[in-house]
């Protein structure tokens, strides 16, 4: 009989083993590294010959044996050939072995005592242990080898190829490997003698498992992964290996995530093979003892234990079920990472484990209550801690809703958590919630339309059909019986599919939105047509449903305002998100969905990509995506219904769908029939809303309206003008989007038509007062925009115009006219004339002034174009013989334009005296630039627009002193409000073409802006105060402190405008950032919700210019605010905001270093708080935290308060979450040191009270010493002696205080007089009363000495109250 094999701890242990313990060693072992290769050769061969000649248990005989285990040792030094024929012997002979085993226990049977087959047992038994252990070192050499080849390849790649017959490995591990688990499986219990095989067989097989699922590499290939997991399931189930396998396969979870899965295929196979959970169970087991407390410390074990727990729940769910009740107090642990698993592990459960279908009623029932139970601690965890626990929870109803798992008695419930969540803090929680709500809509159990309307009709109408059935019993709601499952829902709470397709089928019965307000009507229509669903139980069921499905909607409908304010957030995924849940709300008809799309399309301008998309998106789907005559009525609607600046934005997305082609020609074609009423049942609305949608496409494709133009013209100013006035204004637009070969079709065939129109547009009374001004500034721009000489028709306007109002026909008369009225003639003129005139002058002086802006570009851009031209010609270089012919050209051409401007004067000298020292410079040689005479000529034009410089006047500069007279006429104006406004404006245009104007009435403007009452007025100089600020910014220098102060105004309207001015101005460096900025801070804690959004905008985008402006502002700020009148929590709202904002850490520690300097020069306790409190505030760091420790000496005499002690305790609770252990120490040290000085303030604050107390009554009583010893009559203490310094004491000193004088006063010699209160606060002089005698004088100065000294020892045990 052979010697027994024993697994050795290792493969070279075989050597160290002495052969006379009867076990099998390696006796003789072979130097394989020494052989020649043709000798290996022959030796793997003869080896591999007697390994398939002889017996399978010729392993056991030492010769071969030594020789096996020489090659295995060696196996890295084999040629790949030999390789091969070793593992094919090795594997061959176990694989013919295993079924052996199987025939031995059948030969076995009857024979167990026999020696010979018990020698057979134990042959088989060795050669099994053998040959295992042998393929296993060899799996382990390879792998060793293979790790150690793939490091080399990673420092020295080569590009060697392959030889062809080269040793490919993977295939013949995963075969070695399988066979060792299929050896698993055979019956090895009569080889080892009991159920359970060989500790020391098990120990080995799971140990190398155990290492060689460390290596990642190795789990990539499927067949050694599954081989691996099917060992640990059999050895830890099937041979009872539990406690060990449990062991390690949480040590492989908690250190290598990359096992997770498999280890949870392992744990899932082996249950489902043997039908045996004890290794899940025992792992469940493990994880639930362990302390909660370990999870937090092991962050990256907490979170594979935790994705270990959902892989086995998904895998498992019925028996991690009935075990779940042991992880259940791990909810109050506090790793949000365990807490988030045990999330995911009810989820999975709930979805999985109660689908049981044949399962008996009693079961069934447990199983409801048990399903009720998570569902009830998912919607508690809604409130977790955690914001990432929060979210997961979202999460995970979301995928039940998914997958129906959802009842409708938790329905409405859920809708309100994720309704309540979407103002969550954290915008993770945030998406999660919106994503929830989008799930549930999308699998909603009560139908395809949720409108509100809709289900109250069909409520209403089932109700009345529910009394009919039990017309004894009032039934005013049945919805809470929806909390079990029985009746309404099948299995997984759903309702039936018989009560769904009714509901379903009165949903798509239901009225549309149009309909809607003939809906008592209709709903009285359709009262005898209600569908019968059954008997009494199915009508509650219906009736409880439609009652679920109505608060759901309503739920839904409720969350509006809240997604409204999601589209501004500042997170990216918030807006995408909420575009998405408004979407699917439209989809469902939602009440105000429609609405809140529409605020949607201003996030167009929005810099983020990501935001801009989505919007984009959402509007090709909700409007675009269709039928060309849907797309069209939907953007014309669009268009109708859009206020300034949604049309902005409807516009700037048009623009990038036409130039996509997205909106397609077929949905022009459709815009146009509604504009030219084609299309029946149009009205003159629509038709204008067409229009501008075709105005909006025609900027990024001009030829849209060029074959129209006649229509435009008929319809625009025709008849439909009057029903629909802002159609005129539309068909301005139009004609100022016409491109250039458009405009010149229009000017020959309709020019002088299309002028007259306009003409008469501006100066004729056909439109209303409120859309005449918008008309006109259309028309004049129009007129700018097509007309080639545009000032000619402008004069003629301003004519006609001055002649409507003043009855002035002659030219020469107009000055005198305007120099001589006067408040009397003022009253003869119609005040809306006056206003329109006022608007037409200044506006087309705005457009003169862009004219020759324009003009100047234009001669500009040419000249670029020549040059370009010249240089290409001369090869670059221009000779410098070259004649200037380009010059007077463009002379010619600002002449030209200059001569249009003069229209009612004959001066033209300067032009003439220009040229010809332009003559007399170029002889000279040094004629001035042509760009120094292009800019001198357009100077002079926008001069001449208001102020000429000449003796005589243009029409608008003739109306300019008239304009500053009418507005500086304050009473009139206050008695003509509209008045004022049309003034105002028009003054304001005029400051902004004319610096000499703006000079002279800057005074008159802030006047007005600051008193008059008009919130109008105020709001629209406001905004002329940026341009100006922009045009002239040296001018408005000096005004800066008054143009800040707009933001103090009353009105909400001129703050805002005044936030928007200011922030434009800043943010665009037009305005240094001043001395006021702090007026700017205080909007931040506006009344008006849309003003502190605005300030708070506005100091987020300071805060990204440059090295953040809001740092070096701040300790300004600080002392500003502290000074002023502001309420505690408005000044820690601002503060906090500012702070927030600085995000470098070398900002936070200068930040400590300043504020903690500002102590020393403050003797405010009031500053004093708010300086600690700025420094709670910051983001302590280590050097932070240094600094702060090394200016100790700069805030020590503030100790004292404890109000800033406060503020300093909660810096020193922040800096020692995060602190190392070094800092921490010095952190608890500076802890001690303030509290030491703390108390020290505090006690010499008491001393220096209770001195000051005593001094005050030592003087006291030597006052009373000395008028006794006069014999004079002195004022009794108790009640006379009145010191400022004595006011502050507290009552109970005074109290003890007059205690004593009482006593010394019984033996007063002289008089005393007592002077009482009365209650009405009078004084009253008691009566006096004189002892006589020196012996109690003397008597009673000795009680005062002693009386001194009592007070001297007791007065510094006395604690005082502080006195500031």
């Amino acid at each position: 009989m052979a010697p027994l094999f024993v697994f050795p701890q290792s493969l070279r242990s075989l050597e160290e083993e002495q052969p006379g313990d009867n076990r099998l060693c390696a006796q003789n072992p072979i130097d394989v590294a020494s052989l020649r290769p043709s000798e290996l050769e022959e030796f793997v061969k003869g080896v591999s010959f007697d390994l398939s000649d002889k017996e399978l248990f010729c392993i056991e005989e030492q010769d071969v044996f030594d020789r096996v285990y020489s090659l295995v040792l060696g196996f890295s030094n084999l040629t790949s050939s030999c390789k091969l024929n070793l593992v094919e012997s090795l594997r061959s002979n176990l694989s013919v072995l295993l079924p052996n085993v199987d025939s031995l226990s059948r030969v076995s049977q009857g024979h167990d005592d026999d020696p010979p087959v018990l020698d057979r047992v134990a042959s088989h038994r060795n050669a099994f242990k053998i040959y295992t252990f042998f393929l296993l070192n060899i799996v382990l050499a390879e792998e060793s080898n293979a790790s150690a080849n793939t490091n080399l390849k990673v420092t020295t790649s080569t590009r060697k190829k392959q030889p062809l017959h080269s040793w490919n490995w993977e295939p013949q591990r995963g075969r070695i490997l399988n066979l060792i688990a299929n050896s698993l499986e055979v019956n090895l219990d009569l080889l080892f003698g009991s159920s359970n095989p060989d500790e020391n067989y098990l120990s080995f097989i799971m140990k190398n498992t155990f290492s060689m699922l460390e290596n990642p590499s190795l789990l990539k290939d499927s067949e050694t992964k599954d081989a691996l997991c099917h060992v640990i399931g059999a050895c830890a189930t099937k041979y009872h290996y539990t406690t060990q396998s449990c062991a390690s396969i949480l040590h492989l979870i908690h250190k290598y995530d990359f096992v997770v899965i498999h280890m949870a295929d392992a744990v899932a196979g082996a249950e489902k093979k043997y039908a045996d959970g004890t290794l899940a169970c025992s792992l469940i087991r493990e994880i639930g003892r362990t302390n909660p407390k370990a999870y937090v410390k092991d962050t990256v074990g907490a979170e594979n234990v935790g994705r270990f727990l959902v892989e086995l729940a998904d895998r498992l769910p019925k028996l991690i079920s009935t075990n779940i009740g042991v992880l259940v107090p791990h909810f109050g642990g506090e790793s949000y990472k365990i807490r988030n698993a045990l999330v995911g592990v009810l989820g999975k459960l709930v979805a999985k484990a109660f689908k049981d279908v044949e399962a008996e009623v009693s079961s069934k029932s447990v199983h409801l209550r048990t399903k009720q139970a998570m569902l009830e601690i998912l919607l508690e965890r809604c409130r977790d801690v955690s914001a990432f626990t929060r979210s997961r929870v979202l999460q995970v109803w979301a995928e039940l809703c998914e997958e129906h798992s959802v009842s409708i008695g938790f329905w409405n419930e859920v809708a309100a958590v994720a309704a309540g969540r979407l103002e969550d803090k954290s915008a993770l929680v945030r998406k999660a919630a919106l994503n929830l709500l989008i799930m549930m809509l999308q699998h909603n159990p009560f139908g395809p339309q949720l409108r509100i309307a809709s289900f109250e009709a069909t409520l209403e109408q089932y109700k009345k059909k529910l009394n009919e059935l039990e017309p004894d019993t009032n039934v005013q709601s049945v919805s809470d019986g929806l909390q079990s499952d029985s009746d309404t829902s099948g299995g997984e709470g759903e309702v039936d599919n018989a009560n769904a397709e009714e509901l379903a089928e009165k949903h798509q019965e239901s009225l549309t939105d149009s309909c809607l307000p003939h809906l008592e009507e209709k709903i009285t229509q359709k009262d005898s047509l209600v569908p019968d669903v059954g008997n009494l139980e199915q009508t509650r069921a219906l009736v409880a449903s439609l009652e679920a499905g109505l608060r759901f909607s309503k739920c839904i409908s409720a969350t509006m305002p809240t997604l409204v304010q999601l589209m501004a957030s500042s997170s990216a995924t918030d807006v995408e998100n909420t575009i998405l849940l408004l979407m699917r709300c439209k989809q469902f008809q939602i009440d105000g969905a429609e609405e809140c799309l529409r605020k949607m399309l201003p996030l167009v301008f929005s810099q983020d990509k990501s935001i801009y998309e989505a919007v984009e998106n959402a509007f090709i789907t909700i409007y675009v995506r269709k039928s060309p005559a849907e797309t069209a009525k939907n953007l014309l609607n669009l268009a109708i219904d859009s206020n300034i600046g949604d049309l902005a934005a409807l516009e700037f997305i048009i623009n990038a769908l036409v130039s996509k082609g997205d909106i397609s020609p077929g949905t022009i074609s459709a815009l146009w029939d509604f504009f030219c009423f084609n299309i029946s049942g149009t009205t003159a609305e629509q038709s204008r809303g067409a229009l501008s949608v075709l105005c909006m496409a025609a900027k990024s494709s001009t030829g849209v309206l060029g074959s129209h133009l006649q229509d435009i013209i008929d319809i625009g100013f025709g008849r439909w003008a009057k029903v629909e006035p802002l159609l005129a204004r539309t068909a301005c637009i139009a004609i100022q989007r016409l491109s250039v070969e458009d405009r010149k079709k229009l000017l020959v065939s309709n020019g002088s038509r299309v002028f007259g129109i306009l003409e008469s547009l501006i100066t004729g009374f056909l439109l209303p007062e409120d859309i005449w001004y918008a008309a006109a500034d259309k028309a004049i721009g129009a007129i700018y925009t097509i007309h080639p000489t545009p000032e000619t028709l402008a004069a003629d306007i301003v004519k006609k115009s001055f002649s409507s109002v003043f009855d002035c026909s002659e030219q020469h008369e107009l000055q005198n006219d305007i120099d001589s009225s006067s408040n009397n003639d003022l009253a003869a003129v119609q005040v809306s004339k006056l206003g329109r005139f006022l608007f037409v002058i200044s506006h087309i002086a705005m457009n003169q002034l862009l004219y020759i802006e324009s003009c100047v570009r234009k001669i500009q851009k040419q000249k670029t174009k020549e040059k370009m031209v010249t240089d290409v010609q001369n090869g670059g270089i221009k000779p410098s013989n070259t004649p200037n012919v380009c010059c007077n050209l463009y002379i010619i051409i600002i002449l030209m334009m200059y001569k249009k401007l003069f229209l009612f004067t004959q001066w033209f000298s300067s032009f003439d005296s220009l040229l010809q020292d332009n003559n007399i410079n170029a002889e000279l040689g040094i004629a001035a630039s042509e760009d120094a005479i292009l800019d001198t000529l357009s100077e002079r034009a926008e001069q001449e627009i208001v102020s000429s410089g000449s003796s005589e006047k243009n029409l608008i500069g003739l109306c300019a002193p008239f304009l500053s007279k009418l507005c500086r006429n304050f009473s009139l104006m206050q008695k003509y409000p509209v008045l004022q406004a049309s003034g105002m404006l028009a003054l304001c245009r005029f400051m902004i073409i004319d610096a000499n104007f703006c000079d002279a009435n800057l005074q008159l403007l802030f006047t007005v802006v600051e008193s008059a009452p008009s919130e109008t007025v105020r709001s629209n100089c406001t905004i002329a105060l940026g341009d100006l600020a922009v045009r002239f910014p040296n001018l408005l220098e000096p005004w800066t402190e008054n143009m800040y102060a707009r933001l103090r105004d009353p009105s909400v309207s001129v703050r805002k405008n005044a936030v928007l001015v200011l922030s434009h101005l800043i943010l665009n460096d037009m305005m240094k950032v001043k001395g006021y900025i702090n007026e700017m801070t205080l909007c931040l804690e506006d009344e008006d919700e849309r003003i502190s959004n605005l300030a708070k905008l506005f100091f987020h985008e300071l805060s990204k210019k440059g090295s953040n402006p809001v740092y070096n502002l701040l300790p300004d700020i600080l002392g500003k605010l502290s000074s002023q009148n502001l309420r505690r929590e408005s000044f820690c709202n601002i503060m906090q905001f500012l702070i927030g904002s600085i995000k470098k850490e070398k900002q936070m520690e200068a930040l400590v270093e300043k504020l903690c300097n500002r102590f020393s020069g403050v003797t405010d306790v009031r500053q004093w708080e708010y300086i600690s409190y700025c420094l709670s505030q910051l983001s302590f760091a280590e050097k932070g935290m240094k600094k702060l420790i090394e200016s100790f000496k700069t805030y020590e005499h503030v100790l004292s308060e404890d109000s800033v002690m406060d503020h300093f305790r909660s810096i020193i609770n922040k800096g020692k979450k995060f602190a190392k252990p070094e800092l921490k120490l010095c952190i608890e040290e500076f802890e001690d040191k303030l509290n030491k000085f703390h108390v020290e303030k505090k006690e010499q604050e008491v001393t220096a009270r209770n001195a000051q107390i005593h001094q005050q009554k030592v003087e006291n009583v030597e006052r009373v010493v000395r008028s006794g010893n006069e014999g004079e009559e002195f004022i009794n203490a108790e009640d006379e002696v009145i010191d400022p310094s004595m006011e502050g004491m507290p009552q109970s000193m005074n109290e003890a205080t007059d205690t004593k004088f009482d006593d010394s006063d019984e033996y007063s010699g002289v008089s005393s007089e007592v002077i009482d209160t009365e209650p009405d606060g009078t004084e009253v002089q008691s009566p006096k009363y004189i002892t006589k005698g020196t012996s109690k004088s003397r008597a009673k100065k000795s009680k005062i000495k002693d009386h001194k000294r009592s007070i001297s020892a007791s007065s510094g045990r006395n604690i005082k109250s502080k006195q500031r």
